[in-house]
């Protein structure tokens, strides 16, 4: 997958999830502000972003700190291609 498919899973993945608007779903964007995410629901992200690339994260602090929709984009990017190589 290039980067962009990465992304756009993530994204599709989350508006699943969450019945997020697609058009919200930019780098910049809060999770828990704009997106109003609560903890229970960064469980919930955490599993379905596992699920959806195959990786292990949820026991990494790393994915504590995430705050925004790029940082979420970055973090799976590393550790897909991590991963993959």
């Amino acid at each position: 997958m290039t980067d962009q498919e990465v992304i756009a899973l993530i994204n599709r993945t989350l508006c699943e999830e969450f019945e997020l608007d697609p058009e919200t779903m930019h780098p910049g964007v809060t999770l828990y502000d704009e997106l109003e995410l609560d903890s229970l629901d960064a469980v919930d992200m955490v599993v379905a972003l596992e699920q959806a690339f195959q990786i292990r994260i949820r026991e990494e602090e790393r994915m504590r700190q995430i705050r925004t929709l790029g940082e979420i984009h970055a973090y799976v990017l590393e550790k897909y291609h991590a991963l993959a190589s």
